[in-house]
């Protein structure tokens, strides 16, 4: 299956960058690109790319606006947030935005194609970089409220999906954590997406962040 790709970045050279790059893939395709977060809406609507590529410090509506504006949609696209800064509240306001994952733009690009086609199949991507700023943020934050709060929305699961939550927590992908419980990979997505709906939670690093502010990670 090819999946389809839409950039959205107000620097043309980011976006024929990325678009070169991702040209010599067979199972990648790019099908538009727009420069801001107004017209990369419009271009998500007229195109429905499998995964978008978003910038955040755009001028208009900037990417983390739009991400949240997909997201509300009845069957968004998934988004890759791809930016050069990896402050505290970008990562945060872009998780909490519906964001699928988070790389910066000096990801190697190698990193860049693996990030599409594992959000494409529903697994998150933080860089590691990235993936530090959010525990940094984690542990400043009131820790004890957030444990009681995380212990009773896991309290809510049964056993089978307590196990899928806490294999996701340590970062497994649905195949891994098909063959570590003895399940299928769609039964596995079918509790992933159960947990979406128990925790209200978006996506699966907002699971991760549950099982870690639970104590469990």
């Amino acid at each position: 299956m090819t999946i389809s790709v839409l950039i959205v970045d107000d620097d043309p050279l980011v976006r024929s960058a990325l678009t070169l790059m991702l040209g010599g893939q067979g199972d990648v395709e790019v099908v538009g690109e727009a420069d801001d977060g107004r017209t990369g809406i419009a271009a998500v609507d007229r195109l429905q790319p499998d995964v978008v590529l978003m910038d955040i410090r755009m001028p208009g509506l900037n990417g983390l606006d739009a991400t949240r504006a997909l997201h509300s949609r009845p069957d968004p696209p998934r988004v890759i947030v791809l930016t050069t800064f990896d402050a505290d509240e970008h990562v945060v306001g872009a998780l909490a935005a519906g964001a699928d994952g988070f790389l910066l733009k000096d990801t190697p690009p190698p990193l860049i194609l693996d990030a599409i086609r594992k959000v494409a199949d529903g697994e998150p991507m933080l860089s590691p970089s990235v993936t530090a700023t959010l525990i940094r943020r984690l542990r400043r934050d009131s820790a004890t409220d957030r444990t009681a709060e995380a212990g009773d929305r896991l309290a809510l699961l049964t056993d089978r999906e307590r196990e899928v939550a806490l294999a996701v927590g340590h970062g497994l992908s649905n195949a891994e954590i098909a063959g570590r419980l003895h399940l299928s990979v769609p039964t596995v997505k079918a509790h992933v997406s159960r947990l979406f709906d128990k925790l209200q939670v978006t996506n699966r690093v907002q699971i991760a962040i549950c099982v870690h502010d639970a104590g469990l990670a």
